[in-house]
């Protein structure tokens, strides 16, 4: 079969032939339909697991996965032949992910049918971004009316964790491009900030400029239009000098995150901020609540581009993205 992997790790990714994975007992063979993309997949690539989870080489890329059952392994019973799912495939040892034809996984990890209604490329782009979204919802215990920062919005994270805060009543600040306030704008954030050139932005008007933004940053921005503070801070893409920058606008008493571990923990505790670096546990029963959203049409999969299998090495290094890119298997 057809897959992405690394040889070691720091290799480049590379489209390789590799034996199709069996099912073996309590474990489910799908064939994929759509693998979804990640940060994470590149991070894999780069030996983040190194000394940390045993690793098969050729390392198999790809977290997210959906498409079709297609064998299961003695003693399975969740799962049948025919059965359409979505799912994380990465389990010890590592390295059979879900960019590939195939992929194996235990019937009891992360795996859930896909209602009908979803297509196998809205799925595949939901279990690692949006289930990572919602668990930061979950966390913060968003009440109606808050004011909640979300620092990278336009992120695959980004864009599920705008329409949830969305929905759970805040009053969401997005930091993103100018040219995608309308975007943001359109899954819930009642403001923009323009990262570029820190300063609020109305979708409405082709090129804001109202005094006192233009050379200041994003701290400051948020600052003047709510001098008295926000309650949360999901900050999805800084380091440590701007994450604490940014938590400096929280107040006490409110939550900041950080999902790339800029976060000093014991300076946030000093303000009695609670939260800190955020690593999302959230599995097959928040992955269904994800997926009865999305067929309610609570929640928006943000799929902004969709390309081959084959192009996965060059999406890798592509930068940054507006949404999720999916891989079509």
């Amino acid at each position: 079969m057809r897959a992405i992997v690394v040889q070691k790790f720091g290799a480049t990714p590379e489209l390789a032939d590799v034996p199709v994975p069996t099912a073996g007992p309590g474990e489910v063979q799908v064939a994929l339909d759509a693998a979804g993309v990640n940060p994470f997949d590149l991070k894999m690539a780069d030996g983040l697991l190194e000394g940390k989870m045993p690793t098969d080489f050729p390392m198999i890329l790809g977290v997210d996965g959906a498409g079709t059952v297609s064998a299961v392994g003695a003693g399975v019973t969740k799962f049948a032949v025919g059965d359409k799912v979505v799912g994380k495939f990465l389990t010890a040892p590592a390295g059979h992910g879900s960019w590939a034809q195939y992929a194996t996984v235990p019937e009891d990890a992360t795996l859930v049918p896909i209602p009908d209604g979803i297509s196998s490329v809205a799925a595949a782009a939901l279990p690692t971004a949006g289930v990572t979204a919602q668990d930061l919802v979950d966390a913060a215990h968003i009440q109606p009316d808050q004011k909640v920062l979300i620092v990278g919005a336009t992120g695959g994270v980004g864009s599920f964790l705008v329409q949830l805060a969305n929905i759970a009543g805040a009053h969401v600040i997005a930091t993103a491009r100018g040219d995608a306030a309308d975007q943001v704008a359109r899954l819930g954030a009642a403001e923009t900030i323009d990262y570029t050139q820190a300063r609020p932005v109305d979708p409405h008007v082709v090129d804001p400029d109202p005094v006192g933004y233009r050379d200041s940053n994003v701290t400051d921005a948020v600052r003047f239009t709510h001098p008295d503070g926000i309650d949360v801070l999901f900050d999805l893409v800084s380091g440590p000098a701007d994450f604490a920058s940014h938590a400096t606008l929280v107040r006490r008493g409110g939550h900041a995150y950080s999902i790339t571990w800029g976060a000093d923990e014991d300076a946030l505790r000093e303000r009695e901020i609670t939260g800190g670096n955020f690593e999302s546990k959230g599995r097959s029963p928040e992955l269904t609540r994800l997926l009865t959203r999305v067929t309610a049409g609570d929640v928006v999969v943000p799929v902004q581009m969709t390309v081959p299998l084959d192009a996965a090495p060059a999406v890798l290094g592509a930068g940054s993205a507006r949404g999720k890119t999916v891989l079509a298997i």
